[in-house]
Parts: structure tokens; sequence; C-alpha cells
């Protein structure tokens, strides 16, 4: 196995290589909605970091696949990368020769012990094949070395990525093995990517869709089959129908020819007949011809008379046309003086409408300005109205008041005059009680006069 990996071609070709960039993307069709997971973003650590070390490695085969343009073209080491990537680059790619001359030589011996494996003898036979062994055994240290090299170019490379990336911009291609290494491991990062978004039940609906496609296909494959038959059968019909068809055309042909030859005999019948009719209209046109050149002399004479007949008629008609024309310029002019005598009319009464409409508008806004003062001095005689209705009402209240006052004065005056007539009477009664009445009248007195105070 080591054999085969070690005498792949070398992974750079000329300018006939198409480059590839640095993360190619798959492009695939456009699949069935049945088919396409639900999620488009990978949730799970777990997934991310296989994705991740997926296109790590993507990412580092890409690289390798370039180490063979510096195998070809050394001289720009010097101008794109590092002294000690230079050195890593070199050690690899003396590594690398130094392998692939081991490996050559390894492969043309095997292929003479192929070619010479009849004629050679079994002692003979056993040292070549010792001697391969023991060359196959030396490989595996080198491979290994070739294998510690890489990633140690790898990882100045990735330490370095603007070295990797002019290393890529310099590149012009691949080799068609390199390329279709890559595209399948971008195939393989495409399917992986959808397996991870597939969740369990949606794999179970994926299995599910693409058993009852399956079984639909099955089905219609039936049908094919059934209508492929059915086509052979309507073919082979069709055929014995054509077999027919192609006896009647020739029948119909045979018959064909058959009335060609008697049209041919009755177009000379025809003919001939034509021939005779013709002769018989030629004479009887020539009659007619005569006949009708007398006409045209005769309707000539009628022509020429009555055109002179309509040239008299023509006359008289101008002349009344002339003298209907000269009247309508006598009417025209006539109109055109009274319309010009009706427009100055008009524009004087135009013009006096205009100065009309001006004292309109002044008297419009004296009218405005009148009818706002109007306004103004019937809200301002309303408001003294109203002042003077309140006025009178002040005075009812105030003279009812004053009357009411008055006789709630004179009762007052009255009620005294009794009070001062009871007294007298009570003075011829006995002293004692007469005092001591006196004292309570005179107490209640001073009570009711601070009362009324």
């Amino acid at each position: 196995m080591a054999l085969d990996v070690l005498s792949m071609a070398p992974n750079y070709q000329g300018l006939a290589i198409h480059r590839i960039p640095m993360k190619t993307g798959l492009v695939t069709a456009e699949p069935i909605k049945a088919l396409v997971p639900s999620k488009s973003k990978l949730n799970t650590i777990e997934a991310k970091r296989i994705m991740s070390v997926l296109d790590e490695a993507i990412h580092k085969v890409e690289l390798v696949t370039l180490m063979s343009y510096i195998e070809y073209h050394p001289e720009a080491l010097d101008e794109m990368v590092p002294e000690d990537l230079v050195a890593a680059i070199k050690e690899h790619l003396n590594i690398s020769q130094a392998l692939l001359e081991s490996a050559s030589i390894v492969q043309e011996k095997q292929k003479q012990l192929e070619e010479e494996d009849e004629d050679i003898e079994e002692s003979w036979g056993r040292d070549r094949l010792l001697s391969i062994e023991i060359h196959k055994s030396d490989l595996w240290p080198m491979t290994h070395q070739f294998r510690d090299s890489t990633k140690a170019v790898l990882r100045l490379l990735l330490s370095n990525p603007q070295s990797a990336r002019l290393l890529q911009i310099q590149a012009p291609g691949r080799s068609p093995a390199a390329q279709c290494l890559l595209d399948c491991l971008v195939e393989l990062r495409g399917f992986l990517f959808e397996k991870l978004l597939t969740s369990p039940m949606e794999l179970k609906e994926k299995n599910q869709f693409i058993q009852d496609i399956t079984r639909r296909n099955e089905r219609n494959q039936e049908v094919i089959d059934g209508l492929q038959a059915e086509l052979a059968k309507v073919l082979k019909s069709k055929e014995s129908e054509v077999e027919k068809e192609n006896f009647v055309i020739q029948e119909l042909k045979n018959h064909l020819h058959q009335v060609f030859k008697f049209s041919e005999n009755s177009l000379l019948r025809t003919k001939q007949e034509a021939e005779k009719q013709q002769k018989m209209d030629y004479r009887a046109s020539q009659a007619r011809l005569a006949k009708i050149q007398q006409d045209i002399l005769a309707l000539r004479s009628q022509f020429h008379n009555l055109v002179m007949e309509n040239r008299e008629v023509e006359q008289a008609l101008r002349k009344k046309k002339y003298k209907v024309e000269t009247e309508i310029e006598n009417w025209i002019q006539k109109y055109d003086m009274e319309m010009s005598e009706k427009q100055e009319e008009y524009e004087d009464l135009e013009s006096i409408h205009k100065e009309e409409k001006l004292q309109l508008e002044e008297l419009k806004e004296r009218h405005a300005v009148l009818v706002e003062e109007f306004s103004q001095i019937r809200a301002e005689s309303e408001i003294n109205s109203k002042k003077r209705v309140e006025a009178e009402r002040e005075m009812v209240r105030m003279v009812k008041a004053a009357t009411l006052i008055q006789a709630v004065w004179k009762g007052y005056l009255v009620r005294s005059m009794l009070r001062s007539k009871k007294k007298k009477r009570g003075k011829g009664k006995g002293k004692e009680k007469g005092k001591e009445k006196g004292k309570e009248k005179k107490g209640k007195g001073k009570g009711k006069g601070k009362k009324k105070k």
C-alpha cells in the first residue's frame, strides 16, 4: 500500500490545470424538499468539532497538494516564504525525492521479477524476493520521515498564513488526481454535514420517503413495461396497417394511371370541341362587334348633344352662382360691420361692467365694515339692555325689601304702644306686686331690648 501511495503521479501540472480556491464549497443540485434537513446550522459541540476537524484536514490537503509546484519551481522559495519554511520545504522535497526513487526501484524489480518469473531458478528468485523485501523494509523509515517532514511543513505553513496564501496564489493548479481527492473530500464534507444536520426522526422519514419512492418507481416500472408491451402490439398492428395502406396506395396509383390515360383522351376531345366552339364564338363576336360599333356611333352623337346642353345649363348655373356669391359677400361685409359695432358696444359695456364691479367690491368692503360695526353696536346695546333689566330687577327687589322693612317697623311700633298701655293699667294694683312685676317687666324689657338691638 505504501508503494501505491508513493507511486502517485506528481501533484502539479502545467497551466492547463484549473486553480481551485483555498476553501472549496460543495455545490450540489437543489434536493427534494422531503430530503432536506429542517436545520441549517449545527447545534451540538461534537458536530461542530467533527466539521472543524474535517475542514482542517481539507485545508491541509489543499496545502500539501501545492507542494509539487515548489518541486518544479524551487527559485520561487526565496521570494515567497521565510528561511525556516524554505529549509523545511527543501528537506521535505529531498526526502520525497529519495522516497520516490526507492519506490521506483522496488517497482522495477517487482516488474522484472514478474516478467522473468518462469525463466528464473528458485534460488535466484528467492534472492531477488529477499532483496525486494529488504528494499521494502528500508522504505518504512523513509515513509515515516516523509510523514514527519510533511507535518513540519504544514505546521510552519499554518503558523504563517501569509506564506500559505502566497503559495496558493503563485501555484497555478493541481494534478487531476489531487483535484479528484479534494473534490471527494469536499463531497464527503457535504454528506457528513447533511448527516449531522439530520435528526433520527428526519432520518426515519427520509428512509420512509425513499422506500415510498422506490415502491412508486417499481409500480411506475411495471406500468412502463405494460405500456411498452402495448406499444409493441400497437407498432405491430401499425405495421400491418401500413402494409395494407401501401397495397391500397399501389392500387390507387394503378387506378390513377388509368385515369390519367382516360383524362388525356378526354382532354383531346374537349380541346377539339373547344376549338370548334371558339370558331363559332369568334364569328358571333364579329357580328356583335359590328353592332356594338354602330351603337357606339349613335351614343357618341347623343353624348355630343348632351354635352352641348349641359354646357348651356352650366353657364346659367355659373351666372346664378356668381350672383349668389356677390350677395353672400355683401351679407358678410354687412355682418362684419354690425359685428364690429357690436364688439365696440360690448367692449364699452365690459369696461363699464369692470368699473361697476370695482365699485361693487368697494361697497362690499364698506358693507362688511358697517356690518361688523353694527354687530358690535348691537352687542353693546344687548349688554346695556341686560344691565338695565338687571338694574330694574334690583330696584324692584330693593323696593320690596324697603316695604317689608317698613311693615316690620310699623308692627314693632304698634306692639311697643300696646305694651306701654298695659304697663299703665297695671300701676293701680298693689305696690308690692307692682314693684315685683315692674322689676320682672324691666328685666324682660331689657332682655327684649337687647334682642331687638
